[in-house]
């Protein structure tokens, strides 16, 4: 199992491209791997032939990197009857495919697991041994559906509450009156119920097991609220310039969205206030010298954020085409690694579905993340004529970025957007053209 991203500690086989017995060749693609971000095709680094495939396309386990999941023999070598090593035999045994006689469900393994609240309760409740169970679930858990069609089949009661004995040769006496109990004002409260909760019927929800890639975007969604501190700096910029300037772009034939204005407007900024342009790395700051940003986009399978590079040395129609092109071949799985690990900053833009502001999580190693919302008609003050505003707020670690350096940022990200020619603001020098023309 190849170490696909630099986070990457584990990994699943999607699919093979190449069957036991195939002729490959350097380049080649010989699978499909789920890696901690996306799917990524693995290419062969030698020719040969695919003699021995150890971990099929259907197995859910999680494959540590490192792990054989194939063999390649030399052309010419007799193939079907290549011995496999016993410690690679050994290394791929979690991922062997189940035998016929095995059936689909798992038993219930004899080494503890841990059960949710509701499986403990209900075991409790009816009495019952895990041993005497089958789990469904994944790597033979068991899962509250099980239990409840055990019982049912079985037509089980709720075991009864066993009842303390005495102690033998306590003295038990009928003549003597139980002893008087005290003034109410004077009884300690009683203690809450102990009962159980009867287990609810599963038909009025459902468990949806997670996929490799939701459990790692969770994990680390997790990890970067946890171990972040998130400060926010919210603002309104007016883009009544930027629909303009889209509508007559658009008239000549050049389409470009607002979130392409987003993005230059981001680059612009994070090369006027470099701070902003930064990570933080091993307990240290490390400023970027390149504008790299990224840009949220939702795929099936979960958020991707594939990476516009260079952002502040494209036009306008570049970074257009640049995220497009990204964003069809993230929803395709086709991303290769460098085109979504890294990055300088992220935008994430909501206002599509007409949500007016919201926060998001930073994208470690991150230190920033802009979340867009949409635009909204308002009176101005001093005119009282309508104006188009968006709301944006600025996600950032504080570690990395003071509050002053947040708001210098969005002050100029607000001046950029309100007037789009200040876009033109480079590191090189450039002519008008250049704003619009596309990538060579």
């Amino acid at each position: 199992m190849p170490s696909l991203s630099p986070t990457m500690t584990e990994g699943q086989i999607v699919e093979w491209l190449k069957k036991e017995g195939d002729a490959v060749s350097a380049g080649d693609l010989l699978c499909s791997i789920q890696t901690d971000k996306t799917v990524v095709g693995m290419e062969i680094d030698e020719d040969g032939i695919l003699a021995k495939i150890l971990v099929p396309t259907d197995s859910s386990d999680k494959i540590q990197i490192n792990t054989p999941i194939a063999l390649l023999v030399e052309e010419g070598e007799d193939w079907q009857n290549v011995e496999i090593p016993s410690e690679v035999a050994g290394a791929a045994a979690p991922s062997a495919p189940t035998s016929p006689d095995q059936g689909e469900s798992h038993a219930f393994p004899d080494t503890p697991l841990t059960y949710g609240p509701a499986v403990r309760s209900i075991l409790d409740i009816y009495s019952l041994s895990p041993s005497q169970l089958v789990g469904t679930g994944p790597h033979g858990r068991l899962l509250k559906g099980d239990l409840l069609r055990y019982i049912q089949e079985e037509g089980l009661k709720p075991a009864p509450v066993p009842q303390v004995a005495l102690p033998v040769g306590a003295p038990v006496s009928a003549a003597t009156p139980p002893p008087s109990p005290p003034p109410p004002s004077s009884l300690p409260p009683s203690p809450p119920s102990k009962q159980a909760p009867l287990p609810a019927d599963d038909s009025m929800f459902e468990d949806i097991p997670l996929t490799n890639i939701r459990s790692i975007i969770a994990k680390r969604l997790t990890e970067s609220k946890m171990g972040t501190p998130h400060a926010y700096s919210v603002g309104d910029c007016a883009i009544g310039n930027i629909l303009q300037l889209r509508k007559d772009l658009a008239d000549d034939g050049v389409k470009v969205s607002v979130n392409d204005f987003i993005v230059k407007a981001c680059a612009v900024a994070l090369q006027r206030v470099p701070a902003v342009n930064a990570q933080w790395s091993g307990g240290e700051v490390r400023l970027l010298s390149d504008i790299d940003i990224s840009v949220a986009v939702a795929t099936p399978s979960g958020l991707i954020t594939p990476i516009v590079k260079d952002a502040i040395g494209l036009g306008l129609e570049g970074i257009s085409s640049t995220t497009k092109e990204l964003a069809k071949r993230a929803r395709e799985n086709k991303l290769k690694p460098e085109e979504f690990q890294g990055g300088s900053f992220t935008v994430s833009n909501l206002g599509m579905f007409g949500i007016s502001h919201f926060t998001a999580i930073i994208n470690p190693p991150q230190a920033a993340i802009l979340a867009v919302g949409g635009s909204r008609m308002v009176l101005d003050p001093e005119t009282e004529a309508p104006v188009a505003k968006m709301s944006a707020t600025l996600c950032y670690d504080e570690r990395v970025i003071d509050d002053s350096v947040a708001a210098e940022f969005m002050q100029t990200f607000k001046e950029v957007m309100q007037n789009p020619m200040l876009m033109l603001s480079q590191s090189k020098p450039i002519n008008l053209k250049s704003l619009f023309e596309r990538p060579s």
